[in-house]
């Protein structure tokens, strides 16, 4: 009785340095009963030993970062601890036509950005358990100094506190609930008011309006409620 739209959803993630949305997402992508997209985001910032140019980034310089703003490249970007962050806009409108729920893993302000073009997208917060945990957790990466961990500590600490600005929050103790959660959330979204195109009836009111009338049964095979 329901026609939905068949287009494919924005989802913004952001969190903290160190929350673990990035592991949250490799597990959104694992579900092959999804058709989702991960947006590779762009940045200026240096390559940590982890990262894999093309899948957790794409890499440039801030020369080239810069050229890209003039040449209209990004839908959004931000500068963030020093270093460029964009989210470019090709192929995201060609994934949401085709019925693709977009990923966009991205900081704080660029989710504002995203916010003010998209306000119809579906903005999730990652929270980390406790602040003594995430710097556990900026620790244990082992990348950075300890004047570069106590920078991203301070930078958590003012992000936190931008949750009220999402839609949802999810706070990132066990990851296989955390996963679920965010897998709540998108499907609950699928379910909006707003998502659908058409209501129609599938039986005419003068039909059911007779067999009441008339105290027939349900059970008819051309007519079953």
């Amino acid at each position: 009785m329901i026609k939905e739209t068949n287009k494919g959803s924005i989802i913004v993630i952001s969190a903290p340095s160190g929350a673990g949305k990035g592991t949250i997402i490799s597990e959104l992508l694992k579900n092959k009963n999804e058709k989702r997209w991960l947006s590779i985001s762009t940045t200026s910032r240096p390559m940590r030993t982890n990262d894999i140019p093309g899948v957790t980034y794409n890499f440039v310089s801030q020369e080239e970062f810069i050229q890209k703003i003039n040449e209209g490249y990004f839908l959004e970007y931000t500068n963030y601890s020093g270093n460029y962050y964009g989210t470019p806009k090709g192929f995201i409108s060609d994934k949401i036509n085709e019925g693709i729920d977009v990923i966009l893993e991205i900081e704080i302000e660029g989710a504002a950005n995203i916010k003010k073009l998209i306000p119809e997208a579906i903005f999730i917060f990652i929270m980390p358990p406790s602040l003594k945990e995430l710097v556990r957790r900026l620790k244990a990466r082992g990348t950075d100094s300890k004047e570069k961990i106590v920078e991203r500590f301070k930078q958590a600490y003012k992000e936190v506190n931008e949750v009220t600005k999402y839609n949802y929050v999810v706070v990132n103790d066990i990851l296989e609930d955390a996963v679920a959660k965010v897998e709540a959330i998108i499907k609950a979204e699928k379910c909006r008011v707003d998502r659908i195109e058409e209501v129609y009836l599938d039986t005419k009111e003068e039909e059911i309006h007779e067999l009441l009338l008339d105290d027939k049964e349900f059970i008819n095979e051309d007519f079953k409620i």
